[in-house]
């Protein structure tokens, strides 16, 4: 069967089901890592990006964003040069009443009866204003960090914005003076 699209679970709907000790076979989370990058360095500029809305990430997704931001941060600044960490983790279970389709459908489905369903993934529940990805980069880098995340908030369901937490000095000059052809203030 294929995996409806993110729709159907973008808005939140329902109480969360987190308790998987009474699911049997819940899939796997298809995060691989939640920290990337130089974990112990110590870094100049700290950006993070922001949810706007309210709604639920699928763990598909945010896989899918965090390759896309290690993969461009280290292509432009090294494996050394920055440090991405995922502040979200996908505690909800999402459940589906599968449905069989096709000719003789009717004689092996039973429509709405106990529709509880069945797991079929995981996201996580997100709040407005909720930090989703924290980047850690130098100086230099502040541009590709700002890119990396840009990158990464188009796989999210809800509108995304760049907040800087640290160096925000840093950031205007670097901003500044990317603006102006390159010459720097």
């Amino acid at each position: 069967m294929a995996r409806k699209p993110n729709s159907m679970y973008r808005y939140i709907t329902q109480h969360a089901n987190t308790r998987r000790e009474y699911m049997g076979g819940v899939p796997m989370s298809r995060i691989q890592q939640y920290e990337s990058g130089e974990r112990t360095g110590t870094f100049e500029v700290s950006l993070t990006l922001v949810a706007e809305e309210r709604c639920q990430i699928r763990h598909t997704a945010m896989e899918s964003a965090r390759i896309s931001a290690t993969r461009y941060l280290e292509k432009k600044s090294g494996k050394g040069g920055f440090h991405i960490k995922f502040r979200i983790f996908p505690h909800h279970v999402l459940r589906e009443n599968k449905q069989a389709t096709g000719a003789g459908a009717d004689r092996v489905s039973q429509g709405m009866r106990q529709a509880f369903g069945k797991p079929v993934g995981t996201a996580a529940r997100v709040e407005s204003g909720q930090a989703l990805i924290t980047v850690r980069v130098n100086a230099r880098n502040i541009i590709d960090a700002r890119d990396a995340l840009r990158k990464s908030a188009f796989k999210f369901p809800t509108p995304c914005t760049i907040r800087v937490d640290q160096g925000a000095d840093v950031v205007e000059k670097a901003l500044t003076g990317a603006k102006i052809g390159g010459a720097k203030s």
